[in-house]
């Protein structure tokens, strides 16, 4: 894709929606609590499913600097059998990389000087984000998921890195899955990163990775998407775009307003949706209060 092509499809689909001057919630603002409420009515078995992958301790090659765990107490000897004691640890991780779940605030894409909806990139400093941050999802987000399961409808196990996910896959999964997205859903697209990395191990998935073609973004726009989720970045690597590393974060955050959701797990989520015989589901998604962050770890919960 050339770099004035992206551009063009930037400014489409950075004016593909209304929004006033103190717009902070970008797409969120398409799940209405009309919409909530219809979203409830998925819940037929009240079977629950994780959409996160385990947080992993180990470095990999995703995954050079993983999370940190370590017990603050009890230390050696200090658990005696009388009295009260208390086990305590920490927990510290670096929160928008390769391999751990997490989700995207709209303050994470700055992009020509600024964030979305015309935000000063001077907003975010060391000290933290000061607009557009985790605070503005501090309720939740809940609606009504649908996943669509591209490798399925192509018949293998995963799709290969550097493949991507085109508009014509997004629709033409819908109809072979006998289901449609619409206003304020959340959007789940499965490339199969996850069990391609369980059976054929790690590999450097800032290099080479699937995930949507930057033209699929239009789709997410016409079908009033709320939120995006994968099991990879949502964006494919090497880009699609010369001159710009991550397209469809551009695209999807910048111009358009959408929180997203990186390296989800989808393999449980595939097998409840085939047993059930449908692909949609209520979502419920808790971030973290983390005030002036750029993201947090993120375990979605679908419930069939």
């Amino acid at each position: 894709m050339t770099d004035e092509a992206f551009r063009d499809l930037y400014r489409e689909l950075r004016e593909s929606a209304p929004r006033g001057p103190e717009d902070r919630r970008g797409t969120l603002r398409r799940l209405t609590p009309e919409r909530v409420v219809a979203a409830s009515a998925e819940v037929r078995t009240g079977r629950t499913v994780s959409l996160a992958a385990p947080v992993e301790t180990d470095p990999g090659p995703d995954n050079p600097h993983p999370a940190s765990h370590r017990m603050l107490t009890p230390a050696d000897g200090d658990a005696g059998p009388d009295g009260l004691h208390f086990a305590l640890d920490r927990f510290a991780m670096n929160v928008h990389g390769n391999a751990d779940s997490h989700l995207d605030a709209l303050c994470h894409v700055i992009y020509d000087g600024g964030l979305y909806n015309d935000v000063p990139a001077s907003s975010v400093t060391p000290e933290g984000a000061g607009a557009l941050t985790l605070d503005t999802v501090r309720d939740g987000i809940v609606g009504r998921g649908v996943l669509l399961d591209v490798p399925r409808l192509r018949g293998v196990p995963w799709l290969e890195p550097g493949e991507h996910v085109t508009a014509g896959d997004l629709a033409a999964a819908e109809e072979a899955q006998g289901v449609r997205t619409g206003p304020g859903d959340l959007l789940l697209v499965r490339v199969g990163h996850g069990r391609r990395r369980a059976e054929l191990g790690a590999w450097q998935a800032a290099e080479a990775r699937a995930g949507l073609h930057p033209t699929a973004v239009r789709y997410l726009a016409e079908r009033r998407i709320a939120v995006l989720g994968s099991d990879g970045n949502n964006d494919t690597a090497p880009s699609a775009v010369p001159s710009v590393a991550f397209p469809v974060h551009v695209l999807a955050i910048h111009a358009m307003g959408m929180h997203l959701m990186d390296y989800l797990r989808f393999e449980e989520l595939t097998e409840a949706c085939e047993a059930a015989g449908r692909w949609s589901f209520l979502c419920l998604v808790a971030p973290l209060r983390l005030q002036a962050a750029t993201g947090c770890p993120v375990n979605p919960i679908a419930v069939l």
